[in-house]
């Protein structure tokens, strides 16, 4: 007892000094460390700490230092520990000890004793130590920000059950003695410090109903009391959230806790730190990998916040509101659930920019209001916007900035701060090529903005035309070295979607960038070098979902090749550049993937119908190419399986026209291989489920399997057909599976049963069939001679058929 009161009267001594203020933490923990980028992130769990920057130890500091580490390590109860604690801390400062001192000290004060000190100082009771409730809050934290900042001990269970704790301090302060309702939901440990060390992290309902509800607003569930901590406390409470959040599933580890709903409330209720620290750590967790769940959890939450944060955007004097666009960019999601709250943030945030978008600004100030701006559109699109007048204005903005930057010398690199700018240019400029489209075609506009009028669309037209050639000219000067960039994947992509609406616009330079375009497809394709894009692609993702497969450059560039493998100048060049090639490779995997999953995938549809202007207008040149064959094999395996798969109908058309226009330049023979036996099999099976009979006094109908998709599949179903007969004339073989794999007899009977067919060109295409039919096989004349004779019907109706059903000759 006497070794104890001593103890406590070295305590009570040294409080004065080294427990109030800031003098515990600064010898223990290190300065507090701010940012959140990946790079800080990494140097958070050793800044502070490294060997390199501490001084020397006397030999009186190290001889006390081994007496108090000896005390440490033998002392039998907690005033014993906080003895020698605080000794140390008076005698021998943070920088001044090594790395393994610091983890001498470290494993033998353990994570116990600071979990305790916060859980006593929390309840408001006394530990018989003598320090108040306050103090021992500043030396638990203390502790566990010092604790944090070694890996090892930031992920070890002891330290994670506090999160629950110091997540209540940052938001509401310590709660008053003996409040039995438990506002905040916080840790058991609150109510009894005698639990075993992994008891804390088992959280009561009140903890985790919020994160599960996301809805919930925190002010519908709690007092609006709260508790302000000082600077250096909250401080290392953050020490502590960071550390965590640095560790590879650290910021996982936070979220299950409540760390988005606590923050929240910190930064309402304006804690300490809760602007300088809690927002950059909110934001991280809302755009890093556990932006998913976090979004899904709190939506309501974080709406709540940035309505605050944008009303405090409204009144902030102008010279600070450039900062605070950056501050508002990562909860811009938030605005997506449409209701009438987020409707009224948009326009609260669209009425500060406006005015600061029609000022005069550097382009390193215009930088960050161009980058909410693209943020609110990708989000919210333009009915908040403003009127016409200044959408063009937007637009012009973001394209007079864009050329600035990429038309300068070769040579010329830009900086990241520029590259992130200009990317928001892109997606404005992506989003005003839609709209500007829109009131070209005179399409109606579904929004209560009034269109741009047609003098406003041709205007933008041009402005983005002009941005347009200077992405061109940027990406001409880029060699593969830089194809994993982030930078150059958002300029491909940029281009890409303007390529797919104007590939008339300059024309020669689009084509003397196809080498490029290609080279990049093919280069992700293959799968060089991309972690950094990954990794990009996965941030950018707003779902969070996007996972990068090295397909997304050329499912981008398909919508574009399937208008220039129509023009006759750019169609030459992609043969040179072996394009055919890369379309089967990219169609073959994709088909790997659909097999399973039985989804539709419109850019394999898309690569089909580029394969398919090749193949029709570039006969000679394909059948000795090296792909022609392997798309052929391709080709019949996908139809074997779509001719059963009604979902993806539109797919198997594609298919099926393509794979027919191949068969007519294959080399005639009488014994095919089976892999154009099996598609030739397949095609027929396929073509006639598009029909069904009618009635004595209707017409042949679509059937219902075709009903719906028919807009989008009956030129390809004509185009089939003309390709089927040109099969019948160029091999003969063909006309034997057109007999006895029930085509020809299907097909007679819709007819004979039907009073016509459902439109001319319909009618066509079915009479040259069955002509080729008729011209080839004897047998099958004579079949068709039968039903003409017995019954007319929609038969009736082809006139060449009649024509020539005397006389057509083999």
């Amino acid at each position: 007892m006497e070794s104890e009161e001593q103890d406590g009267a070295e305590i009570r001594e040294g409080q004065t000094e080294e427990t109030s203020g800031g003098h515990t933490r600064g010898g223990l923990s290190g300065e507090t460390r701010g940012g959140l980028s990946k790079e800080t992130m990494g140097a958070e769990t050793n800044g502070g700490l490294r060997e390199e920057t501490r001084g020397r130890l006397s030999e009186a500091q190290a001889e006390v230092l081994e007496r108090c580490l000896h005390a440490l390590k033998h002392a039998k109860n907690d005033s014993h520990l906080l003895a020698a604690l605080l000794l140390i801390t008076r005698l021998c400062p943070a920088n001044q000890l090594d790395q393994m001192t610091l983890r001498r000290i470290f494993e033998a004060v353990g994570l116990n004793l600071p979990a305790r000190l916060l859980v006593t100082a929390v309840r408001g009771s006394s530990d018989g130590s003598g320090l108040a409730p306050n103090e021992l809050l500043s030396l638990g934290t203390a502790l566990l920000a010092a604790l944090s900042t070694d890996p090892d001990m930031a992920y070890k269970p002891q330290l994670l059950s506090t999160v629950p704790l110091l997540l209540q301090i940052l938001s509401t302060g310590p709660q008053p003695k003996h409040r039995d309702d438990n506002p905040t939901g916080g840790d058991p440990t609150c109510q009894d410090s005698h639990r075993s060390e992994a008891k804390p992290e088992h959280k009561d309902n009140s903890e985790t109903k919020p994160e599960q509800g996301g809805d919930n607003s925190s002010e519908n569930k709690e007092p609006h009391v709260s508790f302000q901590v000082d600077e250096a406390i909250a401080a290392d409470c953050y020490q502590v959230l960071l550390s965590v959040c640095a560790q590879p599933l650290g910021p996982e580890q936070l979220l299950s806790r409540g760390a988005v709903r606590a923050l929240c409330q910190a930064v309402l209720r304006d804690q300490t730190l809760s602007r300088e620290q809690g927002l950059p750590l909110l934001a991280f967790l809302l755009s890093g990998k556990t932006k998913t769940k976090a979004w899904s959890r709190n939506c309501g939450e974080v709406l709540g916040l940035l309505d605050k944060l944008t009303e405090d955007f409204s009144k902030a004097p102008e010279r600070d509101r450039l900062k605070m666009c950056v501050t508002l960019v990562p909860f811009v999601p938030a605005l997506a659930e449409g209701s009438e709250r987020a409707r009224g943030v948009v326009r609260r945030v669209w009425a500060v920019l406006r005015p600061m978008l029609q000022s005069k600004l550097t382009p390193k100030q215009m930088g960050p209001v161009l980058v909410l701006g693209a943020c609110l559109l990708d989000v919210c699109g333009w009915e908040e916007v403003g009127s016409p007048k200044f959408c063009c204005l937007l637009v012009n903005r973001a394209c007079v900035e864009l050329r600035m930057e990429l038309e300068e010398p070769p040579g010329s690199s830009l900086s990241p701060e520029t590259q992130h700018t200009i990317t928001a240019c892109y997606r404005i400029m992506e989003a005003a090529m839609e709209q500007a489209c829109m009131s070209e075609s005179q399409a109606p506009v579904h929004s209560s903005v009034p269109g741009l009028s047609l003098q406003q669309s041709r205007q933008v037209l041009r402005v983005l035309e002009e941005a347009f050639s200077a992405v061109i000219y940027h990406l001409r000067q880029v060699d593969e070295s830089r194809f994993g960039e982030p930078f150059v994947f958002a300029s491909f992509r940029s281009l890409c979607s303007w390529l797919a609406e104007e590939t008339s616009c300059l024309r020669e330079e689009v084509t003397m960038l196809l080498p490029f375009l290609i080279g990049y497809c093919r280069s992700h394709m293959s799968g060089g070098e991309q972690s950094e894009l990954s990794d990009w692609i996965e941030q950018e993702s707003v779902a969070g979902e996007q996972r990068w497969t090295g397909k997304e450059p050329l499912r981008y560039l398909l919508p574009a090749l399937g208008h220039l493998s129509a023009e006759a100048d750019t169609r030459k060049v992609l043969l040179s550049l072996d394009a055919p090639l890369l379309l089967v490779q990219f169609v073959s995997e994709s088909w790997e993937r659909m097999r399973d999953k039985n989804v539709r995938d419109p850019s394999v549809e898309t690569a089909c119908s580029a394969l398919l202007n090749i193949t029709v207008t570039e006969a000679n040149a394909i059948r000795s190419a090296t792909w022609f064959q392997t798309m052929g094999t391709l080709l019949s395996e996908v139809l074997l399986v779509l001719v059963h798969r009604p979902s993806l109908l539109v797919l198997g058309a594609n298919v099926c026209c393509l794979g027919l226009m191949m068969g007519r330049l294959w080399p005639r023979t009488d014994s095919p291989s089976p892999s154009q036996r099996s598609l030739l099999s397949s095609a027929l099976l396929f073509l006639r489920g598009a029909l069904s009979p009618g009635s004595a006094s209707g017409p042949v109908l679509v059937s219902p399997v075709w009903s719906g998709s028919w807009d989008h599949v009956s030129e390809l179903w004509r185009l089939s057909m003309q390709a089927l007969a040109s099969c019948v004339r160029s091999q003969p073989w063909v006309v034997l599976l057109v007999r006895d794999e029930g085509w020809l007899r299907h097909t007679l009977d819709t007819l004979m049963v039907s009073s016509g067919l459902p439109d001319a060109e319909t009618q066509l295409v079915l009479q040259e069939a069955l002509c080729a039919v008729a011209q080839v096989c004897p047998r099958c004349r004579g079949d068709i001679q039968a039903a003409m004779e017995t019954n007319q019907g929609a038969l009736a109706g082809l006139r060449l058929l009649w024509a020539h059903r005397d006389n057509i000759t083999v």
